[in-house]
C-alpha cells in the first residue's frame, strides 16, 4: 500500500482472513448486505465497511473493506458455524460497492487463465532463450486453450473447462485408423472412459458448415 501510495497509485488488494477480519465482516449490520446479480437469486451479497490494516503502525491508514459473502453450493467446504463463504479487499479506489467488487473479481478470471496457460498449455516453458522464439511460442499457447474451449463449447455443449481436462480425456485418446470404401475409420477402445462424449463431439464438429 504503501509502495502505491508513493507512486500514486490505487489498488485493491485481497485480505487474508484472520480472526481480526473475521470479526469486521460478522460486525457488519445485515441491512448493510446488498444482493449481487447471480445465477442462483440470493447466493451472493456485498457489503463495505472500514478497516485500518497494521493498526499498530505510526502510519497506519483506514482503508475500505469490500465483501462478498458466497452462501454455499453442495461439494463446498466451510468452516465451522460460518454460513457464509467470504471474499475481501481492501481498495482507496473511489466507486460503487458492487461495481469495484466485481472488478476486482475480473482479476481472479485473469489470474486463472495466466494458470491454465502455465500448467495446462505449457507457457511455464519458455523453449529458447531468443525472444522472437518464445513470442511465437506465447502466441501458440494463446490459441491453443481458445480451439480447446471453442471445442468444449461447440462439440460437447459444455461450459469452459480447463484445458488439461479435454487434453486428459479426448486429445490424448488412443485408436486406431483403419480405410474402407476410400474412407478413414476411426477404431476407439470400447472401455474407455469418455468415448462415447468424443464421438458425439466427433460427428458435431463434422456437421459444422465450411467457412465460405
Amino acid at each position: 500500500m504503501a509502495a502505491c501510495r508513493d507512486k500514486g497509485v490505487r489498488f485493491s488488494i485481497t485480505v487474508r482472513q484472520h480472526q481480526g477480519v473475521r470479526n469486521i465482516i460478522e460486525a457488519i449490520p445485515e441491512a448493510n448486505w446488498t444482493p449481487i446479480p447471480y445465477w442462483t437469486e440470493g447466493a451472493e451479497d456485498g457489503a463495505e465497511t472500514i478497516y485500518t490494516p497494521f493498526a499498530s503502525e505510526p502510519d497506519a491508514v483506514p482503508v475500505r473493506l469490500i465483501v462478498r459473502r458466497v452462501k454455499p453450493t453442495p461439494g463446498s467446504q466451510l468452516a465451522l458455524f460460518n454460513a457464509y463463504n467470504c471474499h475481501d479487499f481492501i481498495t482507496d479506489r473511489d466507486g460503487d460497492t458492487l461495481d469495484l467488487e466485481a472488478d476486482h473479481r475480473r482479476h481472479a478470471e485473469i489470474e486463472n487463465a495466466i494458470r491454465d496457460l502455465k500448467y495446462g498449455v505449457g507457457l511455464n516453458h519458455l523453449p529458447s532463450g531468443r525472444f522472437p522464439a518464445n513470442a511465437a511460442w506465447l502466441a501458440v499457447q494463446i490459441i491453443a486453450p481458445k480451439l480447446a474451449c471453442r471445442m468444449t463449447r461447440v462439440g460437447l455443449g459444455e461450459p469452459v473447462v480447463t484445458t488439461k481436462t479435454p487434453r486428459r480425456r479426448f486429445f490424448s485418446l488412443d485408436g486406431r485408423i483403419t480405410r474402407k470404401a476410400r474412407r478413414l475409420i476411426l477404431h476407439l477402445p470400447q472401455d474407455r472412459p469418455w468415448q462415447n462424449q468424443f464421438s458425439s463431439a466427433l460427428a458435431r464438429l463434422r456437421a459444422l458448415p465450411l467457412p465460405s
